[in-house]
């Protein structure tokens, strides 16, 4: 991928501001420079209109009802299922909708690992993972007597496959989890030659690609992991809807999450059987309209092509890199080359913590955030209490990089 990519000097691919109602907003005389794509994305005006849509139109339970205004719902709802799980390379009977990555990785936690790890188990996660991918597997383990261990990662933020081998020849890891592109650093990990190893040492692969699926192109059958977890409102679609994209025959064999109407096949009073995949994960009225939102968001992306929004935000990292690297007294976390992350700036600004940082760019209408980004175990890593972090999406262009650096150096001249 790095070979293909256009030095930092080459203007961006991509502008398509104007699809994207809420950046034409000022405040306090500014423009709105919005770099805080990784906690959550802005939505353009397809998606937007998508919902309006359906709830103007078409609005309905679904799986229910056998009325025309119902059977519009389900036929909405199931196609953008096909397009979402399309857009990731995703069969569409095991591409399950939850709540967000978040629930994603806890169905796997509680209906995969609390109904098979036992003691002496290993669950491997690394150093660089969000909370979401930490907490549910200290439950996880923590029930059922297996053991959590973590993979380190080094001063350039990435991880050691030695390491990784070294950990499966100790034979009793039984599932490794990981993120595909950290949030703070942006480390993009090689998750294909993960997977492929783990298999090779009889251990299962979940991948946390909240952060990947929004920035590059994404083959789930390709990597072969067995669970995939990621988040439409990252990837310009709706909050309040999550994909797992997973292996079907681990799906099948697994209990189901959550219980209740229309993940049954049958109710008696004393026992129930399953519906069939996907529905079988996806208990009561399912997020319809978020759905419906977030095919819009695949659609919307698909028509960019993810190779140009990965070379887009590959650029404007590079020049963000090149422009802090002129700037004194800012630290990068990371790795150094845009080449190996994704769509990710955290640093620190010398003699400024980093919250005043984000209060002072936010006064200049430069939206970034500041704290330890739902991942403490990293920054005790890396020895500091929290960062400020730019992120990027296909809406931004080099003047938002601009505004950024002079935003930071007029906060350093408070400071001064």
């Amino acid at each position: 991928m790095a070979g293909a990519m256009r030095t930092a000097t080459a203007p961006p691919t991509l502008d398509v501001r104007a699809d994207f109602p809420i950046l034409k907003r000022e405040i306090n005389g500014h423009r709105l420079v919005y770099l805080d794509s990784a906690s959550t994305s802005q939505k353009p005006e397809a998606v937007i209109a998508a919902l309006d849509d359906y709830y103007r139109h078409h609005n309905a339970n679904i799986h229910r009802g056998v009325y025309p205004l119902a059977q519009e719902a389900d036929a909405l709802f199931e196609g953008a299922r096909k397009r979402i799980a399309g857009f990731t390379g995703a069969p569409v009977r095991s591409t399950i909708f939850t709540r967000n990555v978040t629930e994603a990785i806890n169905l796997v936690a509680y209906s995969w690992g609390r109904t098979t790890l036992r003691p002496g188990d290993t669950v491997l996660i690394t150093e660089m993972e969000h909370h979401s991918n930490i907490v549910p597997w200290q439950l996880a383990t923590q029930a059922t007597g297996a053991e959590l261990r973590y993979l380190e990662i080094d001063d350039a933020g990435t991880l050691s496959l030695d390491q990784l081998e070294r950990e499966l020849e100790r034979g009793d890891v039984r599932l490794v989890a990981l993120t595909h592109v950290s949030n703070v650093l942006g480390t993009i990990n090689p998750v294909a030659e993960v997977v492929a190893r783990a298999h090779a040492a009889g251990a299962l692969v979940l991948i946390d690609g909240a952060q990947a699926v929004p920035q590059m192109p994404v083959d789930f059958a390709a990597i072969g992991a067995d669970f995939y977890a990621w988040t439409g409102h990252k990837a310009l679609g709706p909050t309040g809807v999550g994909v797992l994209n997973a292996d079907a025959a681990l799906l099948d064999s697994m209990p189901p999450f959550l219980a209740g109407g229309d993940m049954i096949a049958s109710v008696e009073a004393q026992h129930s059987t399953w519906n069939e995949l996907p529905w079988k994960f996806e208990a009561g009225t399912s997020m319809i309209a978020q759905v419906v939102g977030l095919g819009a968001a695949v659609d919307y992306l698909g028509a960019l092509e993810m190779e140009r929004v990965r070379a887009h935000e590959h650029e404007l990292v590079a020049y963000t890199l090149e422009q802090l690297a002129a700037t004194g007294g800012v630290k990068v976390y990371g790795p150094a080359s845009a080449d190996d992350r994704g769509g990710v700036v955290s640093f620190s600004v010398a003699g400024i913590h980093p919250h005043d940082v984000a209060e002072l760019l936010g006064r200049e209408n430069v939206c970034v955030r500041a704290s330890h980004h739902c991942a403490q175990p990293l920054m005790a890593r890396l020895g500091v209490p929290a960062t400020a972090r730019a992120s990027f999406a296909p809406y931004n262009v080099r003047a938002d990089v601009d505004a950024l650096v002079e935003a930071v150096r007029g906060a350093q001249r408070v400071f001064a």
